[in-house]
């Protein structure tokens, strides 16, 4: 599809699409075609795609991800699915959803055999209304009738999330809502005072809300303040009182675009680095006319934009975002532009990856993706140039392009506009990820000095620890089956209560994957999920972190696992590998140590089943110090599974 052409021309290729009947074939094409629609032109194509049946998309595109999205609420609600459908496009996923009848949304999530839980979703969205609470409130009122009413409201909500809980899909997520305070309701109180009490209880309602979110038990709160103090108004009531439609069309589709970066977090398909262009990104000027010493940090107004960007760059790192810079410049001046200002929040050590030379960004983009062991499609590249971010857009289809313009003020509201880097929760070891990036540098820069590749892994002092996950390990483990790829068994997700259920299970066995070296420590760097039976041991899947990968890391722990599991005199060792779009090279993983292919098929389908009967287990690698238990009642001595004395 041309990228040359605006809004308009988006509009008529993808209407051009639909009426010659090849919009399914096309699917894949969507998202850079989506991507130059403003917010018109993306109702549109809501209302378009709308039609299409998923099923045609699947069978033209067996490999798109789709996700499953019930949705329910207080009044009516199938206006959010053509723009949910359109924002869960852009990003490449297609919906599979369903919708409940008006204000059905206790019906819905109470009653177990509902239609919402027969559709199996992966996220359930509650959408509460301008009008939720004020329904149930009758005049004369006072702010402590209101309290009464919104208290109630917020008890029902919870025992509605617990049957959710209860009767949905495992890790399918709930999704409620904040509610806009109306000032059709707030002005119904002629006192100020009493104004100022309701305005409280209903921020007291809401932040009850919020305080419900809490990814180990599935629970998701958007925030819709943020929304409507950006302009957008909640409620027609025209619309309200004849259509029982109480959020305006502009509102739900401000919702479905925040629903739709949800979608993408609680998949795990979140980016994981920024690169950044200069002249005119990241500061205010053209480096190679101005020179570095004439660059503006902060001593104008202008300056001072770019300089409040820069400071939402550092604060996107302090939470594990990657920050990389791609730049057609020379690399002598940059990096004195880079040291020039004392009241500059970034230098070189902020950034994990610097390409500063007179080549395409395209190419410079891929260089920064293969250097961090990162796809080129978990990179998000922010550029003022509108050639460099179309010419990125065609030649690394999957990178993220962040089109910035000449308004420096702009900036931070393009780069956040569509959460590329949300995830559920933020971890430890998501603040550390940039010092771990170059710890890994330094090891890099070692193995270069050293003679051969075994003395550099023999001068790495690994040292490796595998024991039943704790509770504070859910959040990464699932984080890690999330958004691990190319070190993943099987594929399977699993969101952080899946895992503490699984973690609680007496037949079922977590094992969280620590590790560190001379350099640092790179903590949970990797999960086993296995079980117990008659049988033996069953891995159900293994994933381990990108960033340790080559270290024989992953050699150490599946032997190490056999060697514990002969130790424990099980009679054998059950693995399955399962193909997805990135761990193909995992098909020999485990005929390399030992494993014998079963004859039959994966009873999930597709795969191999693979068995080890513990006669013949082959020498852990000697440059990883490794202890490994399988439960917390098995001593270590038995534990320590290498064939010689740690």
């Amino acid at each position: 599809m041309s990228q040359r052409h605006g809004p308009r021309q988006a509009r008529q290729e993808l209407r051009a699409l639909y009426d010659t009947g090849r919009l399914a074939d096309a699917y894949p094409e969507l998202p850079a075609l989506l991507a130059r629609l403003d917010d018109d032109g993306l109702d549109s194509a809501g209302r378009l795609l709308a039609r299409l049946d998923p099923a045609d998309v699947l069978a033209a595109h067996p490999g798109t991800p789709a996700v499953r999205i019930a949705v329910t609420g207080r009044s009516t609600t199938a206006g959010l699915l053509p723009a949910l459908t359109a924002q869960l496009a852009r990003h490449g996923l297609l919906l599979i959803g369903h919708t409940g009848g008006s204000g059905s949304y206790v019906q819905d999530l109470a009653d177990p055999a509902s239609k919402l839980y027969a559709h199996r979703p992966e996220a359930t969205l509650c959408v509460l209304d301008p009008l939720t609470v004020w329904d149930r409130v009758r005049a004369p009122w006072q702010p402590y009738d209101v309290a009464l009413e919104a208290e109630r409201q917020r008890l029902l909500l919870a025992e509605l999330a617990a049957a959710h809980a209860a009767h949905a899909p495992p890790g399918a997520a709930l999704v409620l809502n904040t509610v806009p305070l109306l000032r059709r309701f707030t002005h119904q109180q002629t006192g100020l005072l009493q104004r100022c009490e309701l305005g409280a209880v209903w921020r007291e309602f809401n932040a009850d809300l919020l305080r419900m979110a809490d990814p180990a038990t599935g629970i998701a709160v958007l925030d819709l303040e943020p929304l409507t103090s950006a302009g957008v108004r909640a409620d027609d009531p025209r619309l309200g009182a004849y259509a029982d439609a109480h959020c305006t069309a502009a509102l739900l589709a401000a919702y479905a675009r925040e629903a739709a970066h949800l979608a993408r977090a609680l998949r795990g398909d979140t980016k994981k680095c920024l690169v950044l262009d200069l002249d005119g990104t990241l500061w205010d000027g053209i480096l190679a006319e101005d020179g570095p010493e004439r660059i503006r940090a902060a001593n104008s107004l202008r300056a001072g934009a770019f300089a409040a960007f820069r400071r939402t760059v550092e604060q996107l790192a302090s939470q594990g975002v990657l920050l990389a810079v791609c730049s057609k410049n020379d690399l002598g001046p940059v990096a004195r532009a880079l040291a020039a200002h004392p009241d500059w929040p970034l230098d070189v050590d902020d950034f994990v990856g610097i390409v500063v030379d007179w080549g395409p960004k395209a190419e410079g983009i891929t260089r920064i993706a293969a250097e961090l062991g990162i796809a080129p499609s978990a990179v998000v590249f922010a550029d003022d140039s509108a050639f460099e971010c179309e010419s990125v857009r065609a030649r690394t289809p999957g990178t993220a392009v962040v089109a910035l313009d000449d308004e420096p003020a702009l900036h931070t509201e393009h780069l956040l506009a569509d959460g590329w880097f949300d995830v559920p929760s933020v971890t430890e070891e998501d603040r550390g990820r940039a010092e771990r990036y170059r710890e890994r540098q330094r090891r890099e820069h070692r193995q270069e000095g050293a003679k051969d590749y075994e003395s550099f892994l023999r001068g790495l002092g690994i040292d490796v620890v595998v024991a039943p996950a704790q509770d504070h390990d859910s959040a990464r483990i699932a984080q890690l089956s999330l958004r691990t790829n190319r070190f993943n068994l099987t594929g399977r997700r699993l969101s952080a209560a899946q895992v503490e259920r699984l973690a609680a299970d007496p037949d079922a066995l977590v094992l969280a994957v620590r590790a560190a070296d001379r350099f640092g420590d790179d903590g949970v760097v990797g999960a086993l999920f296995a079980r117990r039976d008659a049988a033996g041991l069953h891995l159900d899947n293994m994933v381990m972190s990108c960033r340790v990968l080559g270290r024989g890391i992953e050699d150490a722990v599946i032997g190490g696992l056999l060697y514990a599991a002969q130790a424990a005199a099980l009679p054998a060792v059950h693995a399955r590998w399962r193909p997805t779009a990135a761990n193909a090279a995992l098909r020999g993983f485990c005929p390399a140590h030992g494993f014998e292919p079963v004859a039959g098929p994966d009873e999930d389908g597709g795969g191999v089943l693979y068995r080890h009967m513990l006669a013949d287990l082959r020498p852990l690698p000697a440059h990883v110090r490794l202890r490994l238990r399988l439960s917390p009642t098995e001593p270590e001595e038995v534990a320590r599974c290498t064939p010689s004395s740690i």
